[in-house]
């Protein structure tokens, strides 16, 4: 049974309301590193992105039933190691799928209409308005690459633009009355834009590359609101510089570390970073497609949801193991 948890970063009152309610213990740490984390004690632990949970970390966890990751990504987590442990990883990608979907369709209309540029020019004084004429998402072909908890609420919300949309996902039979499931052949022959919607593991590190992007039949407008490292900057500009894809909407880059921090604090930025600043080509959001006042609430209500389903199944187990 869990009994109790180490809530290490602040959120929503409703977490630790509703969890005591139920009858766990909670305490709460929003300071201390992880070395200095008393963690054996614990049962379960709720983060974000405060802390890398690495294999000493886990080591040190000796009662460690779960980790839960409010959110929908969990790489700042050693999940082997969990794994061996026998730690169950818990996330809330449902939280923020329609948050990410909404504003993954805000960076398209505004790179297709040059909402950004223009506002920039009226402001210095320029009214040109054949230079700033956008493109219709209506009648256009969209490719949807990872078909889950986002994938599936972006192409919900496309469902009123009359366009035609398609996705690829790795899992069989997940295409849906919004989305036609096809391979990556259809994907890359027919698409005139494609969103990214991909956890980030070994198999998608660097996916977005010049191989990649030379595949498509067509010019096409690129969006990415998953994970940065998916992607290949520097094969992206050469991309956007040639023509290959006509625009890029942002939201993660490839220079994030795993808590998402201010950039321009931790590195030494490439020329091609600068290059996206620059360009009328790209909008560049700073990893805030799923942060929304709503979203925030949804995805820790998900979370403390799915800790009281899992003790329960600790409990029917103990019971039935008992009982037999």
């Amino acid at each position: 049974m869990i009994k109790k948890i180490l809530i290490l970063e602040k959120g929503h009152p409703f977490i630790k309301y509703k969890l005591q309610k139920k009858g766990f213990i909670c305490d709460e740490n929003y300071k201390h590193s992880i070395n200095k984390i008393d963690i054996s004690m614990y049962d379960g632990i709720i983060l974000r992105s405060r802390l890398k949970i690495d294999k000493q970390f886990i080591d040190r966890a000796e009662n460690l039933k779960f980790i839960a990751r409010i959110g929908s990504g969990t790489e700042n987590i050693d999940k082997n190691n969990a794994f061996q442990k026998g730690i169950t990883l818990i996330s809330s990608p449902e939280g923020n799928k329609d948050a990410v979907a909404e504003h993954a369709i805000g960076m398209l209309l505004c790179v297709k209409n040059h909402i950004i540029r223009s506002y920039q020019e009226i402001k210095e004084g320029i009214w040109n308005r054949e230079r700033n004429r956008g493109t219709e998402i209506m009648g256009k072909t969209i490719g949807i690459i990872g078909y889950g908890n986002t994938g599936k609420a972006f192409a919900k919300k496309l469902s009123g633009f009359d366009s035609r949309i398609l996705c690829y996902d790795i899992l069989p039979k997940i295409g849906d009355i919004y989305a036609k499931q096809v391979d990556m052949n259809t994907i890359f022959r027919k698409s005139d834009i494609i969103s990214l919607h991909v956890p980030y593991t070994e198999r998608t590190k660097g996916m977005i590359n010049s191989n990649f992007i030379n595949k498509f039949y067509k010019s096409f407008y690129f969006i990415n609101t998953s994970r940065g490292g998916c992607v290949i900057t520097h094969h992206l500009v050469k991309a956007l510089n040639t023509g290959k894809v006509y625009g890029a909407c942002l939201d993660v880059l490839e220079y994030e570390n795993f808590s998402f921090e201010n950039i321009f604090n931790h590195h030494k930025l490439p020329k091609s970073f600068f290059y996206l600043i620059d360009s009328n080509k790209v909008i560049l959001t700073p990893h805030i497609a799923g942060w929304t006042k709503e979203s925030k609430y949804k995805m820790e209500k998900k979370i403390v949801e799915k800790i009281i389903i899992l003790n329960n199944k600790f409990k029917n187990y103990k019971t039935k193991n008992f009982n037999q």
